[in-house]
C-alpha cells in the first residue's frame, strides 16, 4: 500500500535517513476492535438525545473525536444543550460495554511484544477516557501489558486533531517527535501525527484508505506486519 508521496510503509521507513525510536499506537482501531461497539452505544445515547442515528451514521459523524467534541455537534442538531451529565452517563455506558464486548485487533498483542523485543519503547495515546481504555484492555487480556503507557485526550488541553497526546506521548520517554513513528487507522489521528511533526503508519486492513493518504499516513494491511516493517527502519 501507498502513502500521499507514493511510497509503501516498506519503502518509506528504509528510505529514512534519521532512526525511529519509538512508536505510538491508537487504541481504537489499531489494537482493540472497539469501535463497532462504540458505535452502537453512541447512537443509542444520542438518538435519545433527539438525533435518531445508526450505528453506522455514529461511526461517520464521530470516528475520531473525543466525547467531549460531540457535544457542539450534538447540541446543534438537537437545538438545545445537552444536559451537564450526558458525557459521564456515555462514558459509563460506554464502559460497561466495552469492558464486557472488546476483542483484540488480530495481531495487535503479538505487534506490542513485537515492538518490545526490537527494543523501541511505545506507548498508547487515545481519544478515549482512562475508564474506557481501562475497560478494553483488561477485557482483553492485556492491562498489565499498557499499564503506565497510556494517555487520554483528558489528560491534555486539546485531543485529536491536536498534536497534544502526541507530543506528551514522546515527552514520557524523552524521545523527540521526529522520531517518532505513530500508528493510526483515523483520519483524525493522522492529522495529530502530521500536526505533532511525526512520521504516520496508516493501518488499513480492508484496501486502500484515500483518506489516510491523502494526509501523509503510509498504509500497511495487518497488524502482526507491524514489527517486521519497523525493523527495516534505521536503528
Amino acid at each position: 500500500m501507498r502513502g500521499q508521496s507514493g511510497m509503501s510503509a516498506l519503502a518509506f521507513l528504509t528510505a529514512r535517513a534519521a532512526p525511529i525510536r519509538m512508536v505510538i499506537f491508537d487504541c481504537d482501531g489499531v489494537l482493540v476492535d472497539s469501535e463497532p461497539l462504540a458505535n452502537r452505544v453512541t447512537a443509542q445515547v444520542v438518538t435519545e438525545a433527539g438525533w435518531p442515528l445508526s450505528a453506522a451514521e455514529a461511526e461517520a459523524e464521530f470516528i475520531g473525536l473525543n466525547l467531549e467534541a460531540m457535544i457542539p455537534l450534538v447540541e446543534a442538531r438537537i437545538g438545545h444543550p445537552l444536559p451537564d451529565d450526558w458525557v459521564p452517563r456515555l462514558t459509563s455506558t460506554l464502559v460497561d460495554v466495552l469492558g464486557r464486548e472488546s476483542t483484540p485487533i488480530p495481531g495487535a498483542i503479538d505487534a506490542l511484544h513485537g515492538v518490545t523485543r526490537l527494543g523501541l519503547p511505545w506507548r498508547v495515546a487515545s481519544n478515549s477516557s482512562h475508564a474506557e481504555m481501562n475497560a478494553k484492555f483488561h477485557c482483553i487480556g492485556i492491562a498489565a501489558l499498557v499499564a503506565g503507557r497510556l494517555h487520554s485526550y483528558t489528560d491534555v488541553a486539546q485531543g485529536k486533531p491536536a498534536p497534544d497526546l502526541f507530543l506528551a506521548a514522546a515527552a514520557a520517554e524523552g524521545i523527540p517527535p521526529e522520531a517518532c513513528v505513530v500508528i493510526e487507522d483515523s483520519i483524525t489521528g493522522a492529522r495529530a501525527a502530521a500536526a505533532a511533526g511525526m512520521a504516520c503508519l496508516g493501518f488499513a486492513p480492508h484496501g486502500d484508505h484515500p483518506g489516510l493518504r491523502a494526509v501523509g499516513a503510509h498504509l500497511f494491511p495487518a497488524m502482526h506486519n507491524l514489527p517486521a516493517l519497523l525493523a527495516e527502519a534505521p536503528r
